[in-house]
């Protein structure tokens, strides 16, 4: 068993005739298989949305798939472009079916060119874009151009049709979420006996579940941002909370401690494979603290320590999944806070006993059973010896309030943020600003230490690989053609940070004091070569640009304002040359 969504043991066919009975059932089916591409994306490499894409093509009285294809990661080819280079030139004529609307960095248009460019004359989306300054454009764009646009639910009614938009909201659930509530999307997962128990009365709990349950766990750690734990259980099971599935997205690991009464031992303090931050009251044992800054565990301070305030913060990180797998007085605390949105209980087929034996969730506050919190969209499922109860607590939100209607014509002002208008902040591509993060897809070419050009995937490529330039070691030039050819800029620059923190000895002896030089002359690439770019860069003169990011503290701003910011002071300078050069250009051309 996996978390994936159902596929289809072999190609869609389906005689083709004017029928809308079959014509709905086709299109539902087609949007179902786009969305069980999409969950191929998941753990691998976070946080993005996912995204998949399916061409069908009409032929001799049958229709049949010509092309498919899922986004890998932020910042790869779009799930549109791969489909169409897999048709070739049967993408002509042909109707695409995308899970979600398209999503590209705003002033990217990679996704819809590449359906328009294939010739594509029909496109079936089964959920607009959650994120209010992406919905709708795609959707507009394309119908621009002539393309005949169909959303389900809203241009097409049919029961066929609920299923479709259901798996295609629960791809991207934890996108939905977090825009909904602002907190990541959590769900908290736990294994009991059958008797409710999730330890004996002895704190013993290895193991309840079974291998095969464990192994799914693996796996459900491995599509999260972040596993979170509590105290407790730092100190009775020394977890490693891996995901251990082979490859791909390595969860962060977070421990939430208010008196940091922690064993100076533990397998999460060792973070030469993924990084472990604890997040404790402000204040609590200063000493502890610095021993934890010691062996590389980030420490952030909290005035007063609680799910909320903790979720609140990782959203402004940029986290869209958290799994939780703590302990029952954490797990009541965090669904009291209204963070928890979905639940996962292992259910085993044993009895402990015991009157003081813990249970999955603590106190409540509930005294009467009309009072209990019932799952929606419950799923049961046998694992092994185990039966897996999944469902969530809050309904997967209704965004079709707030989507624009059909024929609507005015663009939503994507302007609309949370912060002061003489700040214009950016972090993760998606954003208003996204495509000036390092991130985002915009190929560059750079010169090697010989003068050639090479062509990187993104400026985080770039950026990672100079860290090992020059070096005469083997091992450093193999660091480099790695990190040269990660699929992702996230991949990039996990290998980057890993391999410095791991090899400092392969890092060229100067790159303290050339790092800054080495992204500057990226950057004014990616913005010379890219005229959309360095037309949005120019059109924040007059306004700070900070990189949102709370916790890089040289590059970007900090949560607090504490941060150097210097990628943000490099767009700035870029901008000052920019528009001096234009200024010098316009005088030139009145004389």
């Amino acid at each position: 068993m996996s978390f994936s969504l159902p596929t289809f043991s072999s190609p869609i066919i389906c005689e083709t005739n004017n029928n809308h009975y079959n014509s709905h059932a086709l299109d539902a089916a087609y949007i179902k298989r786009a969305a069980d591409l999409a969950d191929k994306s998941a753990g691998f490499t976070s946080p993005h949305p996912n995204y998949g894409c399916v061409l069908a093509s009409s032929a001799a009285g049958n229709v049949r798939v010509v092309g498919e294809g899922f986004l890998y990661a932020q910042g790869t080819k779009p799930a549109e472009l791969l489909a169409v280079e897999t048709a070739g030139e049967f993408s002509k004529h042909a109707t695409a079916y995308l899970n979600m609307e398209p999503g590209d960095c705003p002033g990217d248009h990679i996704a819809v060119s590449a359906l328009l460019k294939g010739g594509v004359e029909r496109v079936v989306i089964g959920i607009r874009h959650p994120l209010s300054h992406l919905r709708g454009n795609a959707i507009r764009a394309l119908r621009s151009e002539g393309v005949q646009v169909h959303v389900l639910g809203e241009d097409l009614q049919s029961k066929f049709f609920q299923e479709a938009i259901k798996l295609c909201q629960l791809v991207n659930a934890h996108l939905i979420y977090r825009v909904a509530s602002r907190v990541p999307f959590s769900v908290l997962k736990y294994a009991m006996t059958l008797d409710g128990k999730i330890a004996a009365s002895s704190g013993h709990a290895a193991w309840i579940s079974s291998k095969q349950s464990r192994q799914l766990v693996f796996e459900l750690r491995g599509r999260s941002d972040a596993v979170i734990v509590g105290g407790n259980t730092v100190r009775k099971d020394n977890p490693k909370l891996t995901a251990r599935h082979g490859g791909g997205h390595l969860p962060t690991r977070i421990v939430m401690s208010q008196t940091l009464n922690l064993p100076e031992v533990a397998n999460l303090w060792d973070v030469s494979e993924v990084s472990t931050i604890v997040a404790t009251q402000r204040g609590a044992r200063k000493s502890f603290q610095r021993y934890l800054a010691s062996k590389g565990v980030e420490v952030v301070e909290f005035d007063i320590l609680n799910p909320r305030d903790v979720m609140e913060y990782f959203y402004d990180r940029g986290y869209l999944s958290i799994l939780w797998e703590c302990g029952g007085t954490l797990a009541a605390s965090a669904i009291s806070s209204g963070v928890i949105h979905k639940v996962y209980a292992f259910v085993a087929p044993k009895v402990i006993g015991g009157k003081n034996a813990p249970s999955p969730v603590g106190e409540l506050g509930m005294v009467e059973m009309s009072q209990a919190l019932e799952l929606v969209d419950v799923c049961y499922e046998q694992i092994g010896p185990d039966m897996l109860i999944s469902g969530f607590i809050q309904p997967i939100p209704d965004l079709a309030p707030i989507i624009p209607s059909v024929n609507e014509t005015s663009v939503i002002d994507p302007s609309v943020t949370p912060y002061e208008a003489s700040i214009i902040f950016f972090y993760k591509t998606w954003d208003p600003y996204g495509a000036f993060s390092n991130f985002s897809p915009h190929p560059i070419q750079m010169p090697d230490e010989n003068g050639d050009y090479l062509t990187w995937s993104s400026v985080e490529h770039y950026y990672q690989a100079s860290k090992f330039l020059g070096v005469e070691d083997p091992s450093a030039k193999e660091c480099f053609e790695n990190i040269k050819s990660a699929k992702s800029p996230e991949e990039a620059a996990r290998m980057g940070r890993k391999l410095q923190r791991q090899c400092p000895h392969l890092v060229r002896p100067d790159w303290d004091s050339v790092k800054v030089d080495v992204m500057y002359k990226a950057l004014k690439c990616k913005f010379s070569i890219y005229p959309h770019l360095n037309s949005m860069l120019l059109s924040t003169a007059g306004s700070v640009l900070v990189e949102a990011s709370p916790h890089d503290l040289f590059w970007g701003g900090g949560r607090e304002g504490e941060g150097l910011n210097y990628l943000g002071r490099l767009l700035m300078q870029l901008r000052s040359e920019f528009l001096g050069e234009s200024s010098t250009e316009n005088s030139c051309l009145r004389m």
